[in-house]
């Protein structure tokens, strides 16, 4: 290959975390042998404060694109804050989208969405620099971690969250998930540990009309004419 093709990467705690097999609510689900370890977690402990004029959304609350939830986001032990997250869309894309990148044998055989969000910082903690807290979820009830690039996607921004991401500050970028064996991806889940129950976000996922081939524009341009 040569240099001017450009690799996507995922950490290794991302593709750990791309093997961990959601349990659904009824307890149908396969629980995964282990989980990996992941530091945004609200948990009873937390000592995030929380805005009188925030309320939290409910654990477990099934939302539809578009919808805001409310959460604590604990990056690390030393800071945290409330977001306002928003899955604003989600649409499906093709592995032609990548066709200038050096793709590993996880991403070409995987379908990818391509999810809108905008967070904001409704907290009073600062924060900044990790990554947007959300995942997406296939239809074997697997967690897909947000891909990473070494450089920009065109086709959907990814970016983290800024550096100083500071109270009434807001973010929005595009996340992109890659369900694997040509999977498809049902939903976007808020989920920071394994014993929290999942914030979801689910909605119609657009699929963009494949462009004509060149063949079929010459024929519509001389029906044009025609007409």
């Amino acid at each position: 290959m040569t240099g001017s093709r450009t690799r996507i990467t995922r950490s290794a705690a991302a593709t750990l975390a791309a093997a961990l097999v959601l349990a659904s609510c009824g307890g149908d689900g396969e629980e995964a042998a282990e989980s990996p370890t992941v530091t945004t977690s609200p948990s009873p402990s937390s000592t995030v404060n929380v805005p009188q004029a925030v309320e939290l959304t409910e654990v477990g609350a099934d939302l539809t694109f578009g919808d805001t939830a409310q959460v604590i986001h604990e990056p690390d032990q030393k800071s945290g804050t409330v977001l306002d997250l928003t899955v604003e869309k989600a649409v499906r894309g093709t592995i032609k989208d990548f066709s200038g990148f050096i793709l590993d044998d996880y991403t070409r055989t995987s379908t990818p969405y391509y999810v809108d969000v905008t967070v904001k910082n409704v907290g009073d903690g600062t924060i900044g620099g990790g990554a947007v807290p959300l995942w997406g979820v296939d239809a074997k009830n697997t967690l897909l971690p947000p891909a990473s690039f070494t450089t920009t996607f065109s086709r959907c921004p990814s970016e983290p969250l800024p550096k100083k991401f500071a109270p009434k500050a807001s973010f929005s970028t595009c996340l992109v998930f890659l369900a694997p064996d040509k999977g498809t991806m049902d939903a976007v889940s808020f989920r920071p540990n394994q014993e929290f129950d999942p914030i979801r976000w689910t909605g119609e996922i657009t699929t963009p009309k494949p462009e004509p081939k060149k063949s079929e524009k010459k024929k519509r341009k001389k029906k044009d004419e025609k007409g």
